[in-house]
């Protein structure tokens, strides 16, 4: 099979919403942008498979990379909406303590989120149960920034305008080998024809085959080729009317936030996700989980229906940490990380990557912008 060459400034890998974001910022720059993506569609990766929830910032540590890019990126996101018309609410949300255990560490959460500017309104649960009557609570903290959003309507506004700032999204391109060498970098496509792909820069946003393809880069040392765990969370819908018009989250549990309650554009209800550690890639969502979800949620709802949860889908959350691991941060990494111009690698982007997406994307034009300076 003959083997075509091209050559671009600046190829994007994954066109899940951080890519499409991170494609957009750039393409608007007047950089030639080419945002590859292995399947047929974009953002059926993890952009299509999680909660679409617009966080307020409120668990992540002061300083850190998801700290601040979910604080302004939900600033940057809840304007770009408002001004394109891409569909979200301002819902808010409740974190509840159903216990005395659960009560004493609201205090701390609340800290947290003030360190990161984000204010939170601790009440108690006479408040709380003033406000929704079904709710069983001690107390619970208020976020009135967190929202919901359409993220497929974020993601078709996000590829637009990457389109008509002369930008291009190629589908069915799977990226296949990579090296870098002389400050180039030489990408081998896949797909119905073998292409060799030269370009100056090139972001590595492919979301769970980011650290894989990573693995196989030539030229980029082995420290820069981090290990990555799947954690699977599945959500069940609940069919029918419910009592609530917020989102509802119980306490942060170990790799996750809990099984909470999120709402659609519709104001349709759904559980989820839990966390469950597989050693591979499945989006299998085992129906019998409804018992440990129904068991969960009925400490904070007592009057659930169980009969009306039915099995949804499942999303897989990229952590850099396994089960046992402490908080991991956000990695995007440039040159000063791997030596290599032009190059930026974005691993362990899970939640809150959504809610982070433009600012992620300008957090990659500092790092290419800085290399042109040097």
């Amino acid at each position: 099979m003959s083997e075509e060459r091209f050559s671009i400034q600046t190829v994007v890998i994954g066109a899940g919403v951080v890519g499409l974001a991170i494609g957009r910022q750039l393409a608007l720059t007047g950089r030639e942008v080419l945002v590859l993506e292995a399947a047929s569609r974009f953002g059926e990766g993890i952009s299509s498979r999680n909660s679409e929830v617009i966080h307020a910032g409120i668990y992540y540590p002061h300083g850190s990379l998801k700290a601040h890019c979910c604080v302004r990126g939900r600033e940057l996101l809840y304007d770009y909406c408002d001004s394109r018309k891409v569909g979200h609410r301002k819902c808010g949300k409740w974190i509840i303590a159903t216990n005395l255990a659960q009560t004493d560490r609201l205090s701390g959460i609340q800290a947290q989120a003030a360190g990161n500017g984000v204010e939170l309104q601790l009440r108690d649960g006479r408040d709380i149960t003033r406000q929704l009557s079904a709710i069983n609570a001690r107390a619970g903290l208020w976020s009135p920034e967190t929202g919901i959003i359409d993220s497929h309507g974020l993601m078709l506004s996000l590829l637009g305008e990457l389109e008509d700032a002369g930008g291009q999204l190629v589908l069915n391109s799977p990226v296949l080998a990579a090296e870098s060498d002389g400050g180039k970098h030489t990408l081998t496509l896949g797909g119905s024809q073998r292409v060799k792909l030269e370009a100056s820069e090139v972001i590595n946003a492919a979301g769970l085959g980011a650290p894989k393809l990573a693995r196989q880069w030539l030229g980029l040392p082995d420290a820069a080729r981090p290990k990555q765990w799947l954690a699977r969370g599945v959500y069940f819908s609940y069919s029918g009317k419910h009592p609530f018009n917020t989102l509802i989250y119980p306490l942060p549990e170990p790799g996750g936030l809990g099984v909470h309650l999120t709402l659609d554009l519709a104001n349709q209800a759904r559980f989820g996700p839990d966390v469950e550690w597989i050693p591979e890639e499945d989006y299998t969502v085992n129906p019998d989980r409804v018992h440990a979800f129904a068991d969960g949620i009925r400490q904070w709802w007592p009057g659930l229906d169980a009969d009306r949860l039915q099995p949804a889908y499942a999303g897989i959350r990229p952590k850099l940490t396994g089960p046992d691991g402490d908080f991991f941060d956000f990695r995007i990494d440039g040159p000063a990380q791997h030596g290599l111009p032009g190059l930026v690698n974005l691993f362990g982007i899970e939640s809150p990557g959504l809610t982070s997406c433009l600012a992620i994307a300008e957090e990659v034009k500092l790092l290419l912008d800085e290399k042109s300076r040097i």
